[in-house]
């Protein structure tokens, strides 16, 4: 940790960033399907005119850092959007890794696309002795009909910067795999060596994911994939064996990212279907590289199928 490093919690909390306007289009829904490797059979998510076509419900992930233009972006600025958070003093934004991210849809998004406003609110800052983790939620709003369509919880945890004697955070719910069944469904992503290249094109542009030197300074051999690609490639599976590929059955996802995928390795994907409430089921799921952990805790919630009409 910095010398003199130091939160005020009590300033941070609750701090709320100016509304900002970010937009997409269908073929931003294309290029998210393709970098988080959707086959190139299942048209559904690939061609527009494809009469079921839409976004995959994890699409609204992509906004988090993406502005209302279509250009490459620098990460720094995008992250820090709508300023500094009070009470926060400056760090190295290269030391931020995704540490945990849900998403609650609360509206399907539009199928071509639109114009939202997106709210963020910083819900904790917490002292984890290797690093300091940021949470915050970001909401998004149809930008003139005000329609809620989603909140984004990320936990981003910078490394180096813990120690300062803060909140260590709350406990998050625990989701364990049935220990007395094999899993309902299981499958290989195999990414490419280039899939971090294409990921970073739906506008996380952070360089750990392309510049050696910057990951190598974090201390990986090289740069490392998005959390948020295996993540979209878990929400892909689960609406498509789980959801019978109805993207407007899908409620909720949540994961904690374990550890880092290096482009070009295969990553296993496990997933048992589980009792949730009366008007939908639970999906718990985990992700490995080998025996590795890289998405843990995971779990999302799917409606049950609606009621044939007579």
């Amino acid at each position: 940790m910095p010398e003199g490093f130091s939160v005020d919690v009590k300033k941070a909390v609750g701090h709320k960033s100016p509304a900002e306007i970010v937009a997409c289009n269908r073929r931003d829904y294309l290029l998210y399907a393709l970098s988080i490797g959707v086959p190139y059979n299942e048209l559904q998510w690939l061609y527009e005119n494809d009469a079921q076509f839409g976004p995959l419900p994890t699409y609204a992930l992509s906004l988090l850092l993406k502005g209302d233009d279509w250009d490459v972006n620098v990460f720094k600025e995008r992250f820090n959007s709508g300023g500094g958070i009070p009470g926060v003093p400056p760090y190295d934004p290269d030391r931020i890794l995704h540490g945990e991210q849900s998403l609650e849809v609360v509206q399907p998004f539009p199928v071509k696309g639109g114009r939202f406003k997106a709210t963020k609110t910083v819900l904790g800052v917490y002292d984890k002795g290797s690093g300091m983790v940021i949470e915050s939620a970001l909401d998004l709003f149809g930008e003139n009909d005000n329609v809620h369509y989603c909140r984004m919880i990320s936990k981003m945890f910078v490394v180096g910067y813990g120690g300062w004697n803060g909140p260590k955070g709350p406990s998050t719910p625990k989701y364990t795999p049935p220990a007395d069944r094999a899993p309902d469904v299981s499958s290989t992503f195999h990414t490419q060596p280039s899939q971090a290249l294409m990921f970073r094109l739906n506008a996380d542009f952070n360089p750990l994911h392309a510049d050696p030197d910057v990951a190598g300074r974090v201390g990986f051999p090289r740069p490392i994939l998005h959390g948020l690609c295996s993540y979209g490639h878990a929400g892909y599976l689960i609406t498509k064996h789980f959801a019978n590929g109805d993207r407007n059955r899908f409620k909720s996802i949540s994961s904690r990212f374990a550890s880092p995928v290096l482009p070009g390795q295969d990553v296993q994907f496990d997933f048992w279907k589980v009792p949730h409430d009366a008007n939908s089921f639970g999906v718990i799921f985990t992700a490995k590289v080998k025996n590795r952990p890289v998405l843990a805790n995971g779990y999302a919630i799917i409606a049950n199928e609606p009621a044939a009409k007579l």
